[in-house]
C-alpha cells in the first residue's frame, strides 16, 4: 500500500484524468479498500478539492470546479509550461499583461521552493521574426466571446474587414457557425461555416468586429479533410508555409548554401551545388518582389525559371539603371 501522502497525489491525479471514477475502480488502482478511498476523498476535501460523490450501489467520484484555488500540484515540466505560457501570452493577446503577471505570481506563491526556482529560471524574451509581419494582437474579450460561441455551438453575427484595409471592404453582419479557434505563428483565426456563402471560411480574428451571439444553435459539421490545421493554412498566403506564396521561382546563386538558407524568406528550398554555389527555390508576394529578394544575396544569379521571374529581373534592371543614372541600352 502506498504511503498516505503519495496515495493522495495518485488519487488526485486519477480524478483529474477522467470525469468520473467508480469507487471500486479507484480502490483497485490504489490497491486499497473502498473505506480507505472514502477517507482519502475526505482528506482531499479538507485540502480544498471539491470532490463530488454519487451515492448508491454505483457510487462514483468526480472532481468538480471549486470556488477557491486549492493547493496546486505541478511537476517540473508542468511548472515550466505554465511559466512559458503566461510570460508569452501578452505577445498575442492585448490587455492581459497585468492579469498574466498576477496569475503567475499567484501560482508561484503556492508552489514549493524547488518549483518556484524552476519558474523563476524561465525568463522568456519573445523576439520578432524580421522576415515576417508582426502578428496583430487581439483583445482578450473578443477571444472569450468567440471561444464561448465555439464551445456552446452558437451562431455568431459579426462585421468582418477583408484585405482592402482599414475603412474599406468591411462586410457587415456575417453569420457564422464557429467551429475552431486557431493560433498560427502568433496570429489568431476562427474556422467556421459561413451561412451567407454558404461554405467553410477562415477569419482573421483581428479583423472581426462586434461579435454578437444570436442564440441560435447549430449542428456541427465535419471540416474539409477533418484537419483544422490544413484547412486554415490553406486559406492564407503566408511565408512560413512552403508553396503558399502566389509567386515562386528557382535560381542558382554563387553563394554558400548555409548562408542562403539562413536568410532566405518565403518557405525556401536550398540545395548545395558546391562550397560556394547553391540552388534556391523561394516565394514572394509578386514577381518583382521575388526578383528583388534574390538580388539581396549580392551574388551572381542564374534564373532557372519561370519566365515571369526572368521578366521581373529585366524590369528591375531597368529601374535600378535609371535610379543610378545609367542610360538604358535599349532606349527604354
Amino acid at each position: 500500500m502506498p504511503e498516505t501522502s503519495a496515495r493522495l497525489l495518485l488519487l488526485l491525479s486519477l480524478l483529474q484524468a477522467r470525469r468520473e471514477w467508480p469507487t471500486g475502480e479507484l480502490a483497485a488502482r490504489l490497491e486499497v479498500s473502498r473505506r480507505t478511498v472514502r477517507r482519502d476523498v475526505d482528506r482531499l476535501r479538507d485540502l480544498g478539492y471539491p470532490v463530488h460523490v454519487t451515492r448508491g450501489p454505483g457510487a462514483a467520484y468526480r472532481l468538480d470546479a471549486g470556488s477557491r484555488l486549492p493547493p496546486l500540484l505541478f511537476d517540473d515540466e508542468q511548472a515550466v509550461a505554465v511559466a512559458v505560457a503566461l510570460r508569452t501570452a501578452p505577445t498575442t493577446v492585448s490587455g492581459i499583461d497585468e492579469a498574466a503577471a498576477r496569475a503567475l505570481a499567484t501560482i508561484r506563491q503556492v508552489m514549493p521552493a524547488r518549483l518556484r526556482h524552476a519558474i523563476d529560471a524561465m525568463r522568456v524574451t519573445p523576439l520578432a521574426n524580421p522576415w515576417e509581419l508582426a502578428a496583430p494582437r487581439v483583445d482578450s474579450g473578443l477571444l472569450l466571446a468567440l471561444g464561448t460561441a465555439v464551445r456552446g455551438g452558437e451562431v455568431l453575427a459579426f462585421d468582418y474587414l477583408d484585405h482592402s484595409g482599414p475603412g474599406e471592404g468591411r462586410q457587415p453582419a456575417r453569420r457564422v457557425e464557429p467551429h475552431h479557434l486557431v493560433i498560427w505563428s502568433g496570429r489568431w483565426y476562427l474556422a467556421g461555416w459561413d451561412q451567407g456563402l454558404p461554405g467553410w471560411a477562415a477569419f482573421r480574428v483581428d479583423r472581426i468586429g462586434e461579435p454578437t451571439a444570436t442564440g441560435r444553435r447549430f449542428t456541427r459539421r465535419e471540416l474539409p479533410g477533418a484537419d483544422v490545421a490544413a484547412f486554415v493554412t490553406s486559406q492564407f498566403d503566408r511565408g512560413d508555409v512552403p508553396g503558399h506564396w502566389p509567386c515562386r521561382g528557382e535560381v542558382v546563386l554563387d553563394a554558400p548554401a548555409e548562408v542562403v538558407a539562413r536568410w532566405a524568406p518565403g518557405g525556401p528550398v536550398v540545395e548545395a551545388l558546391g562550397p560556394d554555389r547553391c540552388r534556391l527555390v523561394l516565394g514572394a508576394w509578386s514577381w518583382t518582389g521575388l526578383a528583388a529578394l534574390v538580388g539581396t544575396f549580392a551574388a551572381d544569379i542564374e534564373v532557372i525559371g519561370p519566365p515571369e521571374l526572368v521578366a521581373a529581373c529585366a524590369e528591375l534592371s531597368h529601374r535600378y539603371a535609371a535610379a543610378a543614372g545609367i542610360p538604358d541600352p535599349q532606349g527604354g
